[in-house]
């Protein structure tokens, strides 16, 4: 891209290289918010409990079919920088409060819908930056105000927030909704830790195991950890109740040194003596297991053959190549400390449970460890009729485990069903009236942009968005903040009557995030594009006849428009350049091709 100077007749300066695109100014604007909006059109049909499904197809031909917001934009694979921006933004709501994804990036979108019309009359994107930091912050401190403060122990109200959470997933279908809210809510609760009268929640310490078979109300959690592993002797017990379990981080096997080493071995005797020792040794390491009093192993290494024989002799069950992250979860549960070395432990590292036990669980075998003794660790295990479904009732219960630690640790609720963002959007507009100025345009906007929340739910529910919008900004004028759109119903009702509850934070988290995300976009005026690669030219000597002249498709190209050009006398000296010890082509490149 050239720079030309003011001077007639001067050279041009070269500043970017050949084949940059620099888009700028107002047109990078509009771009950039174009391919926000249309991610957000592509999210928007997927929002509350009527949204629908999104088939997705990756360049292998596997194939998911969700409505979660992260999941989608994830998948999408898309290749424009603002689209992979609000990719963050649903990835970053995930990954902190678990839920809202959809909303985060749909708002997103529209608060870059509503910067554009101002940017149209001709209002500077930093007065529009400014309005919009402004109006984030008040609507977070009037998200406070509506907001109510509910006892985190209260285990009917907990089960309430989950099922609001997943009323909008594939698995609300039948008596899937109320089964797994409960199964989160224990869940949650099992691992939750009091301090100083506030709950703390590691979700680390909650395992989901997924087994294809039977339905999901069929799941079930375990108090305990579900390894994905069978017990590695047939010979070995495959129940043993009353459980004192060893865990151990090393292999039951005669390692090979570090250096490297040989063994010469001149007769039998030597040869028994040599495996005789190596069987010595496997005996001793099996031995200080029993003599710990344990009579289950977990391996995270490889167990020998021998060492096997020998475990099942002792009517010790084990188990070999564990995870990692299976192990400190078992760790946990069972009160047990994982040893690196089978010479350091003892009696005291050991962990206890009610039950181990092997099962089959569809066509596999699985390890169940039961009854532990207050459990800081559990696992959910999902079962369902086929992979996809799996996989997003997967999606689902982490939407939902998350949902129930946000609100046990904060403590906070709001209503559900677009009564927020109506709340909101009101008084937005009454505290805009304070501003002077054009950054008074811009909060206005932003209040307007929470009006796409209540009105895709109204559309998803087959309702007219106009019709309920106006009805719902009626009734909150009238005081009844926690009116919103029923939309299993179809009618505008009060929210926390019909238990559609959302925990403050994963709102608060929404605002912050989309917000940041349009301010951020709307910072960038000039978009510069480096050009793409050329492409690589083929290696000499790879396929055809000849030297790359010939095979080159430009050059063999313009080699046989010069023999049509040439006839005859020209043909013999043009096929001795190509190589051709012929004046004619070989049968396989006819020069009249």
């Amino acid at each position: 891209m050239a720079l030309q100077t003011s001077k007639e007749g001067e050279i041009p300066l070269l500043i970017l290289k050949e084949g940059t695109k620099r888009t700028s100014g107002a047109e990078a604007l509009r771009s950039n918010i174009a391919v926000a909006r249309t991610v957000e059109e592509t999210l928007k049909t997927s929002l509350g409990p009527k949204g629908l499904d999104k088939m997705l197809v990756d360049s292998f031909g596997d194939v998911t079919i969700t409505n979660d917001g992260h999941t989608i934009v994830k998948d999408m694979e898309v290749q424009h920088p603002v689209a992979k921006m609000l990719v963050e933004v649903a990835k970053a709501q995930d990954l902190e409060v678990g839920d809202g994804t959809t909303t985060a990036v749909v708002l997103s979108g529209e608060l870059l819908g509503k910067a554009e019309d101002l940017l149209e009359s001709n209002i500077h994107p930093s007065v529009i930056i400014s309005g919009y930091q402004k109006a984030s912050s008040w609507a977070l401190e009037e998200l406070e105000k509506i907001s109510l403060k509910i006892d985190p122990s209260d285990k009917e109200k907990l089960t309430e927030i989950a099922k609001t959470s997943l009323s909008s997933k594939v698995v609300a279908a039948g008596k899937g909704l109320d089964y797994l809210s409960g199964l989160a809510v224990d869940a949650v609760m099992h691992v939750a830790k009091s301090k100083d009268g506030k709950f703390y929640v590691d979700l680390d310490d909650i395992k989901v195991e997924k087994k294809k078979g039977e339905s999901l109300e069929d799941s079930t959690l375990v108090k305990g950890i579900v390894l994905d592993k069978e017990v590695v002797h047939p010979g070995m017990p495959k129940i043993v109740k009353g459980a004192k379990i060893a865990i151990v981080n090393a292999a039951m096997e005669i390692e090979k040194p570090e250096t490297t080493a040989k063994i010469q071995i001149t007769s039998p005797v030597q040869l028994k003596s040599f495996l005789d020792e190596q069987t010595n040794m496997l005996r001793d390491m099996v031995e200080k297991v029993k003599a710990t009093g344990a009579n289950v192993l977990i391996c995270q290494k490889g167990i020998d053959d021998i060492a096997q024989h020998f475990l099942a002799k002792a009517g010790i069950m084990a188990v070999r190549r564990a995870k990692e992250s299976d192990m400190d979860k078992l760790a946990k549960a069972t009160n047990a400390r994982v040893v690196t070395s089978f010479n350091e432990l003892t009696s005291e590292d050991l962990g206890s449970a009610d039950l181990v036990e092997e099962r089959k669980v569809g066509t596999e075998k699985m390890v169940f460890i039961e009854g532990c003794a207050n459990p800081k660790s559990v696992t959910l295990l999902l079962r369902g009729g086929s992979d996809m479904l799996l996989d997003e009732a997967e999606r689902s219960i982490h939407d939902a485990l998350f949902v129930v630690k946000n609100v046990l640790e904060d403590g906070q609720v709001i209503a559900g069903g677009g009564a927020p963002e109506v709340e909101l959007s009101i008084a937005l507009k009454e505290r805009a009236k304070s501003l002077a100025g054009k950054e008074q345009l811009a909060v206005m906007k932003y209040a307007d942009a929470f009006e796409v929340i209540p009105s895709v739910l109204a559309e998803t529910a087959g309702l007219s968005p106009l019709d309920a919008l106006v009805r719902l900004k009626s009734a909150h004028m009238e005081g009844k903040k926690n009116y919103g759109i029923d939309v299993l119903k179809g009618e505008i009702a009060d929210m926390f009557e019909r238990k559609i509850i959302d925990p403050t934070k994963v709102k608060s988290q929404i605002i912050k995030s989309a917000t940041e995300a349009a301010v951020m976009i709307l910072r960038i005026d000039d978009v510069i594009s480096a050009a793409a690669p050329p492409p690589q030219p083929p290696k000499t000597g790879e396929g055809g006849m000849g030297g790359e002249e010939y095979r080159t498709p430009k050059n063999r190209s313009s080699l046989v428009d010069q023999v049509r050009a040439h006839p005859g006398d020209r043909i013999k000296g043009i096929a001795a350049k190509s190589g051709c010890s012929s004046p004619s082509a070989p049968r396989g490149d006819s020069w009249d091709e």
